[in-house]
């Protein structure tokens, strides 16, 4: 008997029966939607990340009492980060287990996967999907605190130097703005270090360093703009 016949009579014997080609047409199916919706999932979380550290002015960490470490945990989104780490994980176990993900070691896969929510996040990010997420993640999820929410704590202790809102009145050597506990303050700027982004118009968000003074309430010695390099870069385009 051959082994094919034997195998056929072994199979009656126990009752197999062999599986139709569409059950392993819709496993394919299955693991490669999984690796799609991962991927986009992590794309989307990544995105958000770009826009966490797009809020942070680096080159203003040395007039800090922060150190790095602080400013960057004060901003990391970790429930973004986390969620990336888990969608690639997904994105790795469906395509493992597609028709010829046999072939793939991990490493490859993880990099796979890993440059498309890159690719795809940072493109998402670019038309401003991102701000567009944490917004509705802010309104809708309770216990989320947004990027924007941890940057506005972190720029409202006027008594370390640090105080930021909206501008209210624009004079020569002071302005009047409103911060976002609608608590209103005049700004000296005689003497502030303006960046060339920064609008000096009302209903403009600026970020201020200096100092709390009997006077004047507040003297300035640094004036940026509220938003990170593309807010910076909109500025820029308003002023020509």
């Amino acid at each position: 008997m051959k082994n094919s016949d034997q195998l056929i009579e072994k199979m009656k014997l126990q009752n197999i029966k062999p599986k139709p080609g569409w059950h392993f047409t819709s496993k394919t199916i299955l693991f490669w939607f999984i690796f799609i919706c991962s991927v986009l999932l992590g794309a989307l979380a990544f995105s958000v990340v770009l826009f966490s550290i797009q809020q942070i002015d680096f080159d203003l960490l040395e007039h800090m009492s922060h150190s790095s470490f602080e400013l960057l945990i004060g901003l990391t989104p970790l429930f973004w980060i986390i969620s990336l780490i888990v969608f690639l994980f997904i994105a790795m176990i469906g395509i493992k287990n597609s028709k010829k993900g046999y072939k793939f070691s991990y490493s490859k896969i993880i990099a796979f996967s890993a440059s498309l929510s890159i690719l795809v996040g940072t493109l998402f990010f670019i038309v401003g999907g991102a701000k567009w997420l944490e917004n509705k993640f802010s309104v809708n999820v309770g216990v989320y605190e947004s990027v924007e929410d941890k940057k506005i704590k972190m720029w409202m202790k006027p008594e370390e130097g640090y105080l930021s809102g909206s501008i209210v009145q624009v004079h020569e050597e002071y302005l009047e703005i409103k911060d976002f506990n609608d608590k209103t303050w005049t700004i000296d700027i005689s003497h502030a270090n303006i960046a060339n982004a920064v609008l000096l118009e009302e209903h403009e968000k600026i970020k201020i360093i200096g100092n709390v003074v009997p006077d004047s309430n507040f003297r300035a010695d640094y004036i940026k703009p509220w938003g990170g390099q593309f807010g910076k870069r909109r500025n820029q385009l308003k002023n020509q």
